[in-house]
């Protein structure tokens, strides 16, 4: 079964990070990736850029409206995401559990839903 691993920190803190520690955590990164791979459980991963970048899209009695940002003013915001393949939830909690971002954030394991296919 798929699960999305939904990564949630505070994005104020990593440009704010010396050079050395950024670099710390993307190699903790890349290394997650790899180990995740190599075991079978990795689908697809990607980062995400900045809240700034996104727009939050509504239709309203028929009308498209768009607003700058994410809908909801949070703490923590989403910055990317794993996608992983695993036997069942406790095994995708465990894989969540590895992934460097919980340290200091959260991360929300979602399973997918199998759309039926006609």
């Amino acid at each position: 079964m798929k699960y999305l691993c939904l990564i949630y920190s505070d994005e104020t803190i990593w440009p704010k990070l010396p050079k050395a520690e950024a670099e710390k955590w993307m190699a903790e990164y890349m290394a997650f990736s790899e180990s995740t791979q190599k075991s079978g459980h990795y689908v697809n991963a990607n980062r995400l850029q900045g809240t700034h970048s996104a727009t939050t899209v509504r239709i309203r009695d028929g009308k498209l409206s768009t607003t700058d940002g994410p809908f909801a003013e949070t703490k923590e915001q989403l910055g990317g995401y794993y996608l992983l393949e695993a036997k069942d939830l406790n095994e995708a909690i465990q894989l969540a559990a590895r992934i460097p971002g919980a340290r200091v954030g959260s991360i929300e394991v979602r399973p997918i839903a199998d759309l039926p296919v006609k």
